[in-house]
């Protein structure tokens, strides 16, 4: 166990506080996680839409930056800590406001870059946007 494995099953379990933001962008968390994967479920809420009904791409942007940033967590070595280095997400449908399945995968490692990818799905598994991020290591400060 690491840091952040410790960290993401204290979150699943309810143990551990989630950072503010997560409260404030209505983010939630987690259900699972393994070596290099995260999944999550998340509904969104009525005010989080466009005057359309459907979703905002900049609010997926946000999700798609926490689901890579666990799945990160999932393969960070203790001692280090890590930040988005960029962050890219296509849209490939656009969807009204239902429940989303999102999966995050790491694709590679190296000494200083994380490299992961998520997807988002509707209840009907189509595919709605796709994000790839880079997560920049460096140990942790102090």
């Amino acid at each position: 166990m690491t840091w952040a494995t410790q960290r993401l099953d204290a979150l699943i379990a309810g143990q551990a506080q989630p950072p503010p933001v997560v409260e404030t962008l209505k983010l939630g968390l987690l259900e699972a996680w393994g070596p290099g994967w995260i999944r999550k479920h998340w509904t969104p809420q009525p005010d989080l839409a466009n005057g359309d009904g459907s979703m905002f791409g900049g609010y997926l942007a946000a999700l798609a930056d926490q689901a890579l940033a666990f799945a990160a967590m999932t393969v960070v070595e203790d001692g280090m800590a890590f930040r988005t280095l960029n962050l890219q997400v296509n849209f490939i449908r656009v969807t009204r406001m239902v429940p989303l399945a999102i999966e995050a995968r790491v694709l590679a490692t190296t000494r200083q870059v994380i490299t992961v990818r998520a997807e988002f799905r509707r209840e009907d598994e189509t595919l709605i946007a796709e994000a790839t991020a880079q997560q920049f290591l460096q140990p942790f400060p102090g």
